[in-house]
């Protein structure tokens, strides 16, 4: 086949990017037609017309559908493809004969294929058999009894020499596992063939046209003309036209295989392509669209047969491993003990899932069951590819291909299906299985693969498809759906186990910490009293001394008992706001939402102020946006706030207090400015520590409001800063 009957230059150096949807030719057992999709008109025809229908290419790009069909069937079919999504296929008498047109759309084009309507006198009564039909494939077994019934039955249909089904394997490779065959042709069954024989695009079209036919692998393509669609100046996309030319290299892939006409049909389990019907046959073999809807009705008659079964097998297995998951719970319960309930009773972890050996890593320690790489090798396995890949489920049935270090250990590991147990790095469950030494039967060397030939400035494919044998080393049995799904059931089982356990935990935690809140609530109100106790001592005394002899005493006498009496007080501060500091973290919070404007007049009038107090200008803003926290505790914040920015700005000539909010990322944030002391942003995260003061001895306090502040805010999950110079005052915002 001519490398030239692409419309446009293409890539055929490799497989995956042949463009086999946009070929730009037929096959020649049928006329194809583009057509405008509105209106009819004629814009590319195969360039058989005068060999199937009579009619030059040159009369019908100038015609419509209306003057080769009639205006009665052109106006059915441009009516269905303008309102539905289904086209419809119509027989049409051309000349003296009688035809079938099938339609479908193409982007902004309306794709007919014309093909003749032949009698067969081989073929079957269809009504008679069906019954017949559906009753055997009901009846079948298991999907390998269904596979035989369905080969045999299409072989019996549609005569061809061979038919078999080939099952694909997860890299796409396919494997024949079922075939009815002329008794003279060489059996292929049970031969595999890599996943490069039938190329991405190749799988994906047949989920979109899933009986293909080429009724004469020797024929002569048969160009499109015009090659570029005049509506789209694009190639035509000919995915869904059952004439659709095949790609030269598959033709020439055939011819090797000595196949004169193929039939093949998607088989699709479970919404995937799970393999192909593929039918051969010596010599040409034209099967006709009619004979075709019966194939792709029993095609879809086993697919379904087929996913019944294969979810049914699915299901009895995963109720078989829900059995075996319940009774190592039970075990694990028994003792309270992951590890040991499964590997130290009879039933064990290896023995949910057919394997030779596991590791049980929880909290990073490792438990090995069974046989098993070493505890070092299973440890850096560990840590080298399951941690790195962060995957909640990873499985191979050949590790030492992505990890080169299980060569030293895959006689033991050649399989390994791992589970994470919740969302912690440091518990998994990993599963073993040992080399299975195994024989692959390759239609053809699989080594062997298309090569590219300068002479056709194309890929060539192999030539030869005798059986070749390989010998695979370093790998194990495949990991099942159903017992990959086993280990996913195993592994929410177990995370539930250490949910509850850390549960259980956190509970026991908390009543120790009420406990330990309760008891420093005792000794805390002790120790506030037995250190009140000597302090209201010393206050009254000092009180009698200044009463009785305050006024008899020399200046040095009265200044000593002026600062007993202010350190008294001072000290008596400093223990009820070290109380109170401590207090906060145990304090529950009833968070509500309320007024900060109310709350602020509050304060104020509890600091017995009002907001124009004579020698401090205090500005609020009106109408503050109300908050959501704690009151009693924003009051505090308010508070200390408030006191600090009146304490140091009290010596400036005129002080002021400025007190608003502002929107920062959508969100409210307050804050209380003065024009006060100010210090140095050096400092801006230590004011906030306890005792820590920067404005030296001039101000009185106690180094603890800020600390508390800071402490309650975070405890409402917000944040609290400060911005500062010194001599220019200070703001300090916050938000909860």
């Amino acid at each position: 086949m001519p490398r030239d009957i692409y419309p446009e230059k293409v890539d055929l150096s490799s497989c995956e990017k042949e463009p086999i949807h946009i070929i730009g030719a037929t096959q020649d057992h049928g006329l194809l037609l583009a057509c405008n999709r509105f209106n009819g008109k004629i814009t590319q025809v195969s360039a058989n017309s005068q060999e199937i229908i009579g009619w030059p290419e040159k009369k019908l790009l100038k015609s419509n559908l209306k003057s080769l069909l009639g205006e009665e069937l052109s106006n059915k079919i441009l009516k269905a493809n303008s309102e539905e999504d289904t086209f419809p296929v119509v027989e049409v008498k051309i000349g003296s004969e009688t035809f079938v047109a099938i339609t479908h759309s193409s982007g902004e084009s309306l794709i007919v294929d014309i093909e003749p309507v032949q009698k067969n006198e081989n073929s079957l009564d269809f009504q008679k058999e069906l019954s017949e039909i559906l009753s055997t494939l009901n009846n079948a077994g298991t999907s390998e009894d269904l596979c035989r019934d369905a080969v045999r039955i299409t072989r019996k249909t549609f005569g061809y020499d061979r038919v078999m089904i080939y099952k694909f394997d997860e890299d796409w490779n396919g494997k024949v596992i079922a075939e009815e065959k002329n008794e003279d042709m060489e059996s292929w069954l049970g031969l595999h063939y890599p996943a490069s024989d039938i190329p991405k695009q190749a799988r994906a079209l047949f989920l979109k046209n899933k009986i293909r036919i080429i009724a004469d692998v020797n024929y002569t393509p048969v160009k499109i003309t015009p090659e570029i669609s005049p509506i789209n100046n694009e190639p035509l996309d000919l995915s869904n036209s059952n004439l659709r030319a095949v790609s030269p290299i598959h033709i020439e892939y055939l011819q090797n295989m000595q196949v004169g006409a193929s039939l093949t049909a998607a088989l699709i389990s479970n919404g995937k392509l799970w393999g192909l019907l593929a039918c051969h046959h010596n010599e040409a073999r034209f099967i006709n669209y009619y004979q075709r809807q019966t194939c792709e009705f029993l095609i879809q008659i086993f697919s379904n047969e087929l996913s019944v079964k294969e979810s049914q097998h699915y299901l009895n297995q995963i109720e078989k491993y829900d059995a075996l998951r319940i009774r190592l719970i039970d075990q694990i319960q028994q003792l309270d003990n992951i590890k040991k309930g499964l590997s130290e009773f009879p039933l064990k972890i290896t023995d949910l899932l057919p394997s030779s050996g596991a590791a049980i890593i929880l909290n990073g320690k490792i438990k090995l069951v069974g046989e098993t790489p070493e505890k070092r090798q299973v440890k850096k396995l560990f840590k080298q590819l399951i941690l790195p890949g962060e995957q909640n489920l990873f499985s191979t049935n050949n590790l030492s291909e992505i990890y080169p270090e299980a060569k030293e250990f895959q006689e033991v590991a050649s399989g390994l299906l791992s589970v994470r147990l919740g969302r912690s790095e440091r518990d998994f469950i990993l599963w073993f299985r040992p080399e299975v030494i195994q024989t692959v039967d390759w239609g053809g060397n699989p080594a062997n693969k298309a090569t590219y030939d300068r002479n056709k400035e194309r890929l060539t494919p192999r030539k030869s498809f005798d059986k070749w044998s390989e010998k695979l080393t370093g790998y194990s049995d495949s990991w099942k759906d159903h017992e990959i799904a086993g280990a996913g059931n195993l592994s929410e089982s177990l995370s539930y186990i250490l949910l509850e356990r850390q549960k259980r935990k956190i509970d026991d935690l908390n009543r120790q910490l009420v406990d330990a809140h309760e008891e420093l609530k005792l000794f805390s109100q002790g120790l506030s009293h037995d250190l009140k106790a000597p302090l209201r001592g010393i206050d009254g005394y000092a009180f009698i001394l200044k009463e009785d002899y305050y006024s008899g005493l020399p200046k040095p006498g009265q200044r000593a008992i002026d600062t007993i009496l202010s350190s008294t007080r001072e000290m008596g501060e400093l223990i009820d706001n070290v109380l109170s500091f401590a207090g906060v973290s145990a304090q529950r919070m009833n968070k509500q939402i309320f007024s900060v404007q109310h709350l602020l007049e509050d304060i104020l009038q509890s600091l017995n102020m009002e907001v124009n107090y004579p020698a401090t200008k205090i500005a609020i803003e009106p109408d503050l946006p109300a908050m959501f926290g704690d009151k009693r505790m924003i009051a505090q914040v308010w508070s200390n706030l408030i006191t600090n920015a009146l304490k140091y700005s009290e010596n400036n000539d005129r002080p002021g207090i400025e007190i608003g909010s502002a929107t920062v990322e959508n969100r409210t944030v307050y804050f209380v400015r003065d024009n006060g002391v100010g210090f140095d942003m050096k400092y801006k995260e230590d004011i906030f520590n306890l005792f820590s003061r920067f404005s030296g001895e001039n101000f009185k306090g106690t180094g603890i409001g800020l600390a508390i502040v800071k402490k309650i805010i975070e405890k409402h999950e917000g944040k609290i800063w400060a911005e500062s110079s010194p001599g220019q005052g200070s703001v300090f915002y916050f938000h909860v």
